[in-house]
């Protein structure tokens, strides 16, 4: 009879866990969505055509472009501190990175609200110093969801750029300036470029990862600016709808998948593409 090998028995718990605790769930979720509050597809048409459900898809997919490019960005020039700066400013990047994973989504969407409201830190200091004479609308309003959602964002942006700087042949940058080209030239022709995968993957990470935001988006979008993961929840626990919400949880959770499987297939960590 024969055995397993010993990485598959290794590796069976991790299997078995993530059963459990993912595709049961999901499998739950599927059979709502055709079975409530009637067996069939319905929800399904109701969500691709119902205008409501419509207008949150189109604005989800707005702000996590935008979001994506902001973050991805931002992230691109930080982390190209972080691996080609002097050893004091990789080390002051480095821990700008990292100390954001010590603080809640909750506290860092709260800390937003506080300094961007009506009322808050920035109105308040900028109408003192006479620049203001009104307060802006900072908050309850797309700009304060993407605002969040990217400085939330950016982190998990700079470790596949990293990977991808890290992977790139000093030789060719040198090759490049011994043939006459400028620091400019260098770095928009051939660094770049050469970084491909590594801002293909952040993109693809960070696009991800804001399909789902769903604390930031209620804070400061303070229920003006929807998101799908906040329309699920509104579906599924303040109206009983729930196999709407199912099936948006479902669209959403096959989004999700296509963007990892492109991530799986086109970018490969550490080689430049």
């Amino acid at each position: 009879m024969p055995t397993l090998p010993r990485s598959a028995l290794l590796i069976a718990p991790l299997i078995g866990f993530t059963v459990l605790t993912y595709l049961v769930p999901f499998l739950g979720i599927l059979r709502w969505s055709v079975t409530l509050p009637e067996p069939g597809l319905g929800q399904y048409q109701t969500a691709l055509s119902d205008p409501l459900v419509l207008s949150v898809f189109l604005r989800t997919l707005r702000i996590c472009a935008v979001v994506t490019l902001t973050a991805v960005s931002a992230a691109y020039m930080i982390t190209l501190l972080w691996v080609r700066g002097s050893p004091a400013q990789r080390l002051a990047v480095e821990l700008c990175i990292l100390i954001p994973f010590w603080i809640s989504v909750l506290t860092r969407a709260f800390g937003w609200l506080a300094l961007l409201s009506n009322k808050g830190i920035l109105n308040t200091w900028m109408q003192s110093l006479g620049i203001l004479s009104e307060p802006l609308t900072m908050v309850r309003n797309e700009f304060g969801v993407v605002v969040g959602m990217v400085h939330f964002l950016i982190p998990f942006a700079a470790f596949p750029l990293a990977s991808a700087m890290r992977a790139v042949d000093e030789r060719a940058l040198l090759a490049a300036r011994g043939m006459g080209a400028g620091r400019a030239r260098v770095f928009g022709q051939i660094f770049v470029p050469m970084t491909a995968s590594g801002i293909l993957g952040a993109a693809l990470v960070v696009f991800v990862f804001a399909l789902g935001f769903f604390v930031t988006p209620a804070i400061l979008g303070g229920g003006r600016s929807v998101m799908a993961a906040e329309l699920i929840y509104l579906r599924i626990f303040q109206s009983p709808d729930w196999g709407l919400g199912a099936a948006v949880s479902v669209i959403l959770m096959l989004a999700v998948g296509a963007m990892l499987a492109l991530l799986m297939r086109r970018v490969r960590p550490g080689r430049p593409q």
